[in-house]
């Protein structure tokens, strides 16, 4: 597996993202020296060139418009920090006896003025750059443009895409209540670019038959285009790499036409599915031939998200269920995932005693989208008017697989088949064997797969499902024998 699919890893380089856009918010941030009588101000044309020249550079990969975003991103941080702190130096005074401010965590007098203070300045020079940046920002895309059709390079590139990917995973949902120009609109995407239902490709360049792919969390849709290396212990193979693409390897097969949806997986899960519910009907309405058949292949939270969409459709009766043929799930966390499960636990280890309780809201990070995962929340019911940080057992409304639609899951595991069935059972590193497979312990709640609508894909990790030639092979065999 490259190490750029490693989750740990993708999450690690927001921080690489962000913090080259901060630095470069910190030099163009008017300082005294740069506003003093003396110095002439610079015009926003020359500073946009100077700042576009600087683009060209390792952070070429980030767009004018990142580092405003990144800045105001950097000011909310600033100001969580600040509380934190206030509210650790609060819980020390508590043991002691002393009064707080008016609000729980806060403090009073000129400790509670100091952090105040703080948090009143954050808020002003965030605002001051912000409309500092507002202003450079059509001069610095208008130098970037010139520079890319000097270069000809890649308006954006697949580094920003993928880091993008992950901090919209992470922080998805505060960004998108935020307004924040990073948070990434939900599209389906055509030959890498985003549909326009008003210019659609050419009739003749697409089927009437549709394969839509849809990513998982921290994830986009260039993802699915993967490398496979041959680990084989023939010298002759082993090392070898193939190019390997799910939605290429069916279209083929099937002679139909791939879309990849993008979307912001930090977003509710169910707040997803009505958005997807919504697009494939302007998909319907718009597609330049009509749909006979509309088949739908997931990666991990992905399914959710599908089957979120599938119920919001029948609910409102929208048409384009009626195409929809088959669904394939891969690695779906069904039942929930146990990684997130372990992190609701973090949460109430850490608000268990005072002095730790105000670094909770450091766990508390996790977007709306990583929380659902718990339990594999699917509706809006599933979790309005519910603290999603708090431990509770699993409340959420059974959803069964669609009646009229083929669906098919397969599962990963990182033991082999000859290993102990405990070890089977653990799954593909972040989603074990039975919720992927739809199976419950409560036989209710069970997903009524076919047995030959089940496969388990052994020494296959979570990422690895999307790079698999087995894994294209069986996918291949179940929509062509359909």
């Amino acid at each position: 597996m490259p190490p750029h699919f490693s989750a740990h890893n993708r999450v690690a380089r927001c921080d690489l993202f962000v913090q080259p856009a901060l630095l470069m918010v910190t030099r163009i941030a008017p300082t005294p020296a740069s506003t003093s009588a003396s110095t002439p101000t610079p015009t926003p044309a020359k500073a946009a060139r100077a700042l576009a020249a600087k683009l060209a550079s390792p952070l070429k990969h980030l767009r004018a418009s990142d580092l405003r975003a990144a800045a105001q991103l950097a000011t909310t941080a600033t100001g969580s920090v600040a509380r934190i702190a206030e509210g650790v130096n609060q819980a020390v005074w508590s043991t002691l006896g002393a009064p707080g401010g008016k609000a729980a965590g806060t403090t009073r007098g000129i400790t509670g003025m100091v952090f105040q203070s703080v948090q009143g300045i954050t808020s002003l020079v965030g605002k001051g750059v912000d409309t500092a940046l507002a202003k450079l920002v059509p001069y610095i895309e208008q130098s970037i443009e010139q520079s890319i059709q000097a270069n000809d390079t890649t308006a954006s590139s697949p580094q920003r895409e993928a880091v993008l990917a992950a901090l919209n995973g992470v922080l998805g949902d505060h960004l998108a209540a935020t307004g924040n120009a990073l948070a990434t609109p939900m599209a389906l995407r055509h030959q890498g670019q985003p549909l326009a239902w008003h210019a659609m490709p050419a009739k003749a360049q697409v089927s009437g038959k549709v394969i839509v792919l849809v990513h998982g969390l921290c994830m986009n849709d260039l993802q699915w285009h993967t490398t496979h290396i041959d680990t084989n212990t023939d010298p002759r193979s082993a090392g070898a790499s193939t190019t390997v693409d799910h939605g290429t390897t069916l279209a083929t097969a099937l002679k139909a036409t791939p879309l990849y949806l993008r979307y912001n997986t930090g977003l509710h899960t169910s707040t997803n599915g009505h958005a997807l519910s919504a697009q494939l009907a302007q998909l319907l309405a718009h597609w330049p031939k009509p749909i006979t058949e509309l088949t739908i292949v997931v990666h991990s939270m992905g399914g959710l998200v599908t089957r979120s969409a599938v119920h919001s459709a029948q609910q409102g009766h929208a048409e384009w269920l009626r195409k929809l043929k088959s669904i394939v799930f891969l690695g779906t966390p069904h039942h929930g995932a146990p990684l997130e499960k372990a992190g609701n636990w973090v949460d109430i280890i850490l608000g268990s005693t005072p002095y730790s309780k105000p670094f909770a809201k450091l766990a508390q990070l996790r977007s709306a989208g990583i929380t659902d995962l718990r339990y594999g929340h699917l509706l809006d019911t599933d979790w309005q008017g519910k603290d999603r940080f708090r431990r509770q057992p699993d409340s959420r409304q059974h959803v069964p697989l669609p009646s009229h639609v083929a669906c098919y899951t397969m599962a990963g595991t990182v033991a082999g088949q000859r290993s102990a069935v405990a070890q089977r059972l653990l799954g593909d590193g972040l989603v074990t064997l039975p919720s992927a497979l739809g199976q419950h312990t409560d036989t209710q709640r069970s997903l009524s797969f076919a047995k030959t609508a089940q496969y388990v894909a052994y020494r296959t990790n979570h990422m690895q499902l999307l790079s698999s030639p087995e894994v294209g092979a069986q996918l291949v065999r179940w929509l062509v024998a359909k």
